[in-house]
């Protein structure tokens, strides 16, 4: 299937080191020169809105998904291609994914990381089978690609799934390596009805 439009996860805040936030923008530019839409949580601030504007000042197209608990003035982004308002976080994952032919987690919090793990177990057990990615910026998933591989080893996660994940630092090679990969098979499948 070809990738048209990325899930991007990541968070509100910044990070301490401006690094995080360049590699946001630079994501966001390199999206919109291959002509993919951003799907994101619908965030103005942190590392959302740098990504957002980044894709937006190139010229390309930005969805957000906001639960309404969060779409206040000062918080949601107020120049998306378009916006959904949804009543809850779960609404708002299940609303990502659909919109989504692949996913990139870049540097995030507590709310990234739940995005980032709900979208690995949908693809553990067959619920899609889109590429998923890591922006690893200044090494940050380090210690999750450590604990990963504990996982791995000591009998928690399928072998399989060890290239469930891309990981990169540069956000070009990172488009690149995503657009090519073809996910491992799911460990079980959900039977549907």
């Amino acid at each position: 299937m070809p990738i048209r439009s990325i899930t991007c996860f990541c968070g509100a805040r910044d990070g301490a080191r401006a690094e995080y936030r360049l590699a946001a923008k630079a994501l966001g530019e390199a999206m919109a020169a291959r002509g993919l839409q951003l799907v994101y949580g619908g965030g103005g601030h942190g590392m959302m809105g740098a990504l957002a504007d980044a894709v937006l000042g190139k010229g390309g197209t930005a969805v957000g998904v906001i639960p309404h608990g969060l779409s206040r003035a000062e918080f949601e982004h107020q120049h998306l291609s378009e916006l959904y308002r949804v009543d809850s976080m779960h609404e708002r994952k299940a609303l990502m994914e659909q919109r989504a032919d692949a996913f990139i987690a870049l540097p995030g919090g507590f709310g990234t990381l739940d995005e980032l793990f709900e979208i690995a177990t949908w693809s553990q057990i067959g619920l899609h089978q889109k590429p998923v990615g890591l922006l690893d910026t200044l090494s940050y998933w380090d210690g999750l690609k450590v604990q990963i591989h504990r996982a791995i080893a000591d009998g928690f996660v399928a072998k399989q799934l060890e290239t469930l994940l891309v990981v990169d630092d540069d956000p070009v090679r990172l488009l690149e390596r995503l657009i090519a990969h073809a996910p491992p098979p799911p460990v079980v499948v959900w039977k549907k009805g």
